[in-house]
């Protein structure tokens, strides 16, 4: 199988379960933010520990949003063909996030001012992909259906890498609060 299929260089691209769309659609361009996401995550993973609380927790929020970008792929009236956590975002999925947000704001000191990104590289990343998070969240809601989860999971999913950039920064973070 090769890598390229010609199809797409009419300027279309195919989507999930059929049909056909332009490539600067707000369908691909919500699902390709997703994707950017992905990869500013993928970035974090490159300079964590392995194996780590950390690197666990990245690969399973990326496998989630391989969940998302497969729901956004599917045009509005293919959707009853998706599978829950599959292709699908779950009400668990965005509970999940919940859960990881409450167990890592409890490893520091919440910062009573504003937090300067760049304590260090790891928090940095977080702090990046935070924000390509937050676009694909904003590019997300124009293809935003009744009943879909992916708004919620992108917001939940800010504030869990918010969390992770500070529980990263560990004593920066605390010296910084107390001066």
């Amino acid at each position: 199988m090769k890598v390229y299929t010609r199809k797409g260089d009419d300027g279309t691209t195919g989507l999930f379960y059929g049909g056909r769309t332009a490539k600067d659609a707000d369908r691909p361009r919500a699902y390709g933010a997703v994707d950017e996401a992905q990869a500013a995550l993928g970035l974090v993973r490159a300079v964590c520990e392995r194996p780590s609380e950390l690197d666990e927790l990245l690969v399973r929020i990326c496998h989630d949003l391989y969940v998302l970008m497969g729901e956004l792929a599917t045009l509005p009236e293919n959707r009853a063909k998706l599978t829950a956590g599959t292709t699908l975002v779950t009400e668990e999925m965005v509970t999940a996030l919940e859960a990881d947000i409450d167990a890592t704001s409890e490893r520091f000191a919440m910062p009573t001012e504003f937090v300067i990104p760049g304590q260090n590289e790891i928090a940095a990343r977080l702090d990046v992909a935070r924000t390509v998070v937050r676009r694909a969240e904003r590019d997300c809601v124009v293809v935003h259906v009744d009943g879909s989860h992916v708004l919620a999971y992108l917001n939940r999913l800010s504030d869990l890498v918010w969390t992770l950039a500070r529980w990263q920064e560990g004593d920066a973070l605390a010296s910084r609060s107390a001066g």
